[in-house]
């Protein structure tokens, strides 16, 4: 249903306090919690003991202890002490590859042997100092690839967000889309349009006029196993849209790491990176706020769909031009399911 040896976003590092943090991750039950060294850990939630859920534990000085018995785990899921007993020889539990980067802490669900940091994408907007970042977590009930879908087609824009971003522009312009390796690309470009609300309110925030015609741009990148970044924009019209220069546009890049909890239902990551007024935190704040009443208007869309689908597993469904990053993107996640296939079989 969903590739497990890949890199996901877990949580953000402020989720993961004293207190233990409980997240399915692609079916898998995780706790997640900081080691001795500080460094991000990601068990299965699950206690040797007693099979209590680690997550309802504690963590001091970086052990976790489990809050049934006091069981105390290691890093790498074999038992440490338990007070009165002897438990070394506990079977250990399962230890999930995790890394600290980018200001997530992502973990690999898969094979272990199989984990490389190196597969993870570089994010430049995350470690320039020219970019500032605000985002946010929703918990939505569907299918990951629903999100997929509704992120690589931005049609829907003009109707679900017709306040904010939406415009009758966007579904008189055609997209294109292409298939690099395992990234799928859709684009859209719109000239001498009028700005919608919220990137008026962007450009606004950017020092530019904001009641001029201007060029705007949609360009969709999905990547494996579940990741979509969309580069949006609008410059001044006349002034060379996407390629314009930074004093007549505004552009950022809305950032989607769609992580899998089950089959119908993910946890959502999302936010908007830019790289003008890096350092304006009520900008940042206005435009996380915006985005946050977007994405909502989302969510309930997705779940109903979702009931829909389930109540009707026999109904093939249409497949328009619109829909072609999203129709490619999935064939890139069935390759990957394909080839993960073996593996699956033989474990």
């Amino acid at each position: 249903m969903f590739p497990k040896n890949a890199w996901y976003v877990a949580c953000t590092p402020d989720e993961i306090t004293d207190k233990p943090l409980g997240r399915k991750i692609c079916g898998e039950s995780l706790v997640l919690y900081r080691g001795p060294d500080g460094q991000a850990t990601a068990l299965e939630d699950f206690c040797p003991h007693r099979g209590a859920p680690l997550s309802l534990g504690k963590v001091e000085n970086g052990k976790l202890t489990c809050g049934y018995h006091g069981l105390e785990m290691g890093c790498d899921g074999k038992t440490v002490a338990m007070p009165g007993q002897r438990v070394r020889g506990f079977p250990a539990i399962r230890a999930y590859p995790a890394i600290e980067r980018y200001g997530f802490i992502w973990v690999w669900p898969g094979d272990a042997a199989l984990a490389d940091e190196a597969k993870l994408h570089h994010l430049e907007w995350a470690e320039n100092p020219a970019w500032a970042y605000g985002g946010g977590l929703f918990h939505i009930h569907c299918d990951y690839r629903l999100m997929v879908d509704n992120l690589m087609d931005l049609s829907h824009e003009t109707y679900v967000h017709a306040s904010s971003i939406g415009q009758k522009e966007i579904d008189e312009t055609p997209t294109k889309t292409v298939v690099n390796g395992d990234e799928v690309i859709t684009s859209r470009h719109m000239e001498n349009i009028s700005a919608p609300p919220f990137w008026r309110m962007a450009l606004r925030g950017n020092g530019l006029a904001d009641d001029v015609p201007v060029d705007r741009w949609q360009i969709c990148r999905f990547t494996p196993p579940s990741h979509v970044m969309i580069e949006v924009g609008v410059a001044h019209a006349g002034k060379g849209g996407y390629d314009a220069a930074a004093e007549h546009k505004a552009a950022s890049i809305v950032v989607d790491f769609i992580t899998p909890e089950t089959e119908t239902s993910i946890w959502y990551f999302w936010g908007m990176a830019r790289n003008f007024k890096p350092d304006d935190a009520e900008l940042t704040a206005t435009i996380r706020a915006g985005q946050h009443t977007i994405f909502s208007e989302d969510l309930q869309m997705l779940e109903l769909q979702q009931r829909n689908l389930l109540a009707h597993p026999e109904r093939k469904l249409l497949m328009l031009n619109i829909d072609s990053g999203g129709v490619q993107s999935r064939k890139v996640i069935d390759r990957l399911l394909a080839a993960e296939a073996p593996q699956q079989v033989a474990a």
